[in-house]
């Protein structure tokens, strides 16, 4: 058949091709996916078998979530993030974050509408505008991979939608602040838009740096949508569950969304997160605290390459995001990192940076010992390639 497809548009999904060519190199190390390497608290399968116990639970459940993980999360929203849930706005439970975002897109545009990302942005955000049929319009951070929110207000247009702001930030680990925040969170107030503020990241900070949430943000209950992940910090990536806290206008058109594509979220992962939300604070504090020894072995490491990189500040999630001084584009470099050096990263070309040469470095995935093996191969492998070409 010769016809063409609005997915023709769409960017493949880079985790997938970088995962191809791991295959093809075995024992090679990835500082490639964006996913933690423990598991769930003991709380989360300790609550399976009530799931089991109850018969209807094999059926459909309510589109929105069961109510007692909304009431759960209800309760961390207050908690943690100090967002009140009242009559203006409500939680809808989704099939990761990432559904959350593709439930708001298609929520709240029409074909041909704008959607802002900074760039470097998240590449499903992308991939899910475009599917929609919409525009990603894209406004550069500054050097430190911070908002500009003067940009932003500059890139608005009659069609825009919606701003999106990612902190702490996949691809590049920043961590934005309150009067940033606060200020890009009001522009889309005053035009009429709405603030996507994805925070699949929020436990993810050090060296000081705090977690904001928009949606705590006086008087943005009626135009911020805030997006959650269980899938980092509670170790749940394969069992699905996110959560997105949207303006109460907005529930039946997210509704028709989700009951098309999914009816509802998995029951038997929802109670899975019922009980990892009662595992004790320990839990994520000292898994958290050792992704943070393992930031430091990589940054350490990193280090040794400031003659070759730009290693920006990142104070959030697991990710660094490298400026590489080379003339090589940033695929052909991560493909040699593998073929040669056997260690896998990601190109920046996928996050929308093509104005250079661009890595994506991760370390969440791994314990220390193999991420100090991983990052040295990564630092000798760019050494003998970039010094090989100059």
């Amino acid at each position: 058949m010769d016809f063409i497809s609005r997915m023709q548009a769409v960017q493949s999904p880079m985790i997938a091709v970088v995962a191809e060519l791991i295959k093809s190199c075995p024992g090679t190390i990835s500082l490639g996916q964006g996913v933690v390497s423990y598991s769930p608290p003991p709380e989360a399968i300790e609550f399976l078998p009530k799931f089991l116990a109850e018969p209807t639970n094999h059926l459909y459940k309510d589109i929105d979530g069961i109510p007692p993980l909304r009431t759960a999360l209800a309760a961390k929203l207050q908690a943690f993030n100090g967002i009140e849930i009242n009559e203006e706005n409500c939680i809808v439970v989704t099939a990761g974050s990432n559904m959350a975002f593709t439930n708001a897109i298609l929520a709240i545009t029409s074909v041909g509408d704008e959607i802002i990302l900074n760039t470097p942005y998240y590449f499903n955000h992308e991939m899910a505008i475009t599917m929609a049929g919409c525009h990603p319009v894209l406004v550069k951070c500054d050097e430190n991979y911070q908002l500009r929110p003067e940009a932003i207000a500059s890139a608005i247009t009659p069609k825009t939608r919606a701003v999106v702001t990612i902190s702490p930030n996949n691809p590049t680990g920043a961590v934005y602040s309150k009067e940033a925040l606060r200020e890009v969170n009001q522009i889309c107030r005053q035009h009429g838009i709405y603030h996507i503020s994805d925070e699949a990241y929020e436990y993810f900070t050090y060296n000081g740096a705090k977690h904001i949430s928009p949606g705590a943000f006086a008087g943005s209950n009626e135009h911020t949508i805030s997006l959650y992940s269980l899938s980092k910090a509670y170790g749940f990536a394969s069992w699905r569950i996110g959560y997105m806290v949207i303006p109460k206008h907005l529930l039946v058109a997210v509704k028709k969304v989700q009951d098309t594509i999914v009816i509802c979220p998995p029951v038997i992962s929802q109670y899975a997160a019922l009980g990892a939300l009662q595992a004790n604070e320990d839990y994520l504090k000292n898994h958290i605290a050792a992704i943070a020894q393992v930031r430091q072995v990589v940054l350490d490491s990193l280090n040794s390459l400031q003659d070759l990189c730009t290693i920006a500040s990142a104070n959030g999630a697991f990710y660094f995001f490298l400026k590489v001084r080379t003339q090589l584009n940033a695929f052909e470099l991560v493909e040699r990192l593998i073929r040669e050096h056997q260690v896998a990263v990601i190109p920046g070309t996928t996050f929308g940076m093509n104005d250079g040469c661009y890595l994506r470095v991760g370390y969440g995935a791994l314990q220390k010992e193999t991420a100090k093996e991983g990052i040295d191969r990564f630092v000798r492998g760019l050494q003998a390639i970039i010094c090989g070409v100059r």
